[in-house]
């Protein structure tokens, strides 16, 4: 009887903490950090030695970096059930407020001032996103092969056919073979994987085009064809939820056409409102192509594999934590990351910034954000304020003139 109600009061213990971290964190990234002050020096839930383990094992796995964190620290603290229980409790109020504000932007994104709104929150976004590459980039390209890995994943994401993934499997290969070996049979790994991973690309770039594409790009209305989607997107995508964005962007606007770029710019805005995992964009697509419905099955799909992933690989960590090449692997593809990154930056870059004033917006956003360190919410309520006021006062000329 003790033991179950010991285990009730841990469970409910992991419920209520992710819950509140989900509705009170935000920044990305920065919601790690929380965890580490929360969850680790707080509560003691975990060593610092075990924090660092679980780091480190969550960005080695494609997915979404933050909520499979929350699952690693749950399940420390009440085994298989505590984890799934703390990764659901994360993500459940994420998904209620971006369903909430993707319905009220549907019925009043329209309204000039709250366009307005959105505005003044593209380029506050934006250099909150320029930021957070930057950071990144500090850590993934410490030595000279990574900086060259950086940018030639940049050069190729913009000068070839090669898809996202193809790019980070060649540079995950790259990395094992600088970083781990160079012996005859780790050559022979890397050709192959590099072949199986070109080859596609080039296939799709010289068959296709003779084909009736529009039969490739997926229906949006189609529940399955969203699941699907965005089930790749939560599978495939090393990085946590800023390689993501660069996945969604690319092939949501670029390829499949179901947002359109200034939409898509306005989904990053109303994810930065929403506390939670950057991922919960999903969402806001979900909801834009097929209403309610696509909103729960995109969400659900883009999560599923972090979940599978971490509950299926804690159980084994200590054989997991002994493999030396998958950190040379990550060792490719973290700098491949930071080049996806930083070229998603710069094609969303026209859409944020549409004139000068957005262009100063951005200026004031960046220096708020090194210099002052500026709270993220702060800053887009500053942002919001502006466009709305910048809106408001053009409504109101138009109407006295």
């Amino acid at each position: 009887m003790r033991t179950s109600e010991s285990f009730r009061q841990r469970w409910r213990n992991i419920a209520t903490t992710f819950l509140k971290l989900g509705i009170t964190s935000y920044g990305g990234p920065a919601i790690m950090g929380i965890m580490q002050t929360e969850l680790q020096e707080k509560r003691q839930w975990v060593s610092r030695d075990r924090f660092l383990e679980g780091l480190s094992l969550v960005n080695m796995l494609p997915g979404a970096t933050a909520t499979q964190l929350g699952i690693f620290l749950g399940y420390a603290r009440g085994g298989w059930w505590g984890g799934l229980l703390a990764g659901v409790s994360f993500v459940l109020p994420a998904f209620f407020v971006i369903l909430g504000l993707s319905i009220a932007y549907a019925g009043l994104g329209v309204i000039p001032v709250v366009r307005g709104a959105l505005y003044g929150l593209g380029p506050v976004v934006l250099a909150i996103f320029a930021v957070a590459v930057y950071r990144l980039g500090l850590t993934a390209a410490r030595t000279i092969p990574q900086a060259v890995i950086c940018v030639l994943a940049a050069v190729t994401a913009i000068g070839t056919p090669l898809g996202l993934a193809a790019i980070l499997v060649l540079a995950g290969a790259a990395g094992l073979l600088i970083f781990h070996s160079r012996n005859l049979r780790a050559v022979a790994i890397v050709s192959v994987v590099a072949c199986l991973a070109v080859l596609p690309a080039l296939w799709s770039a010289i068959a296709l085009p003779a084909l009736d594409t529009s039969r490739a790009v997926p229906d949006p209305t189609s529940l399955a064809d969203i699941a699907a989607y965005f089930f790749k997107v939560g599978a495939f995508t090393v990085g946590g939820g800023l390689t993501m964005i660069a996945f969604i962007q690319d092939q949501v606007v670029g390829q499949f056409g179901w947002l359109t770029p200034q939409e898509f710019i306005d989904g990053l805005a109303l994810g930065q409102l929403t506390p939670g995992p950057i991922l919960m964009l999903a969402a806001y697509v979900g909801y834009k192509v097929a209403g309610v419905a696509g909103a729960a099955v995109a969400a659900g799909a883009a999560f599923l594999p972090s979940f599978v992933l971490m509950l299926a690989i804690l159980p084994v960590l200590e054989r997991v934590r002994t493999l030396t090449w998958t950190r040379a692997v990550i060792r490719g593809m973290g700098p491949a990351v930071v080049g996806v990154l930083a070229v998603s930056l710069f094609r969303l870059a026209p859409h944020a910034l549409p004139d000068l004033f957005a262009v100063a917006i951005l200026a004031g956003s960046l220096v708020a954000v090194i210099v002052y360190r500026l709270g993220t919410v702060r800053l887009m309520i500053a942002g919001s304020i502006l466009g709305a006021l910048r809106t408001h006062f053009r409504v109101v000329r138009a109407f006295t003139t």
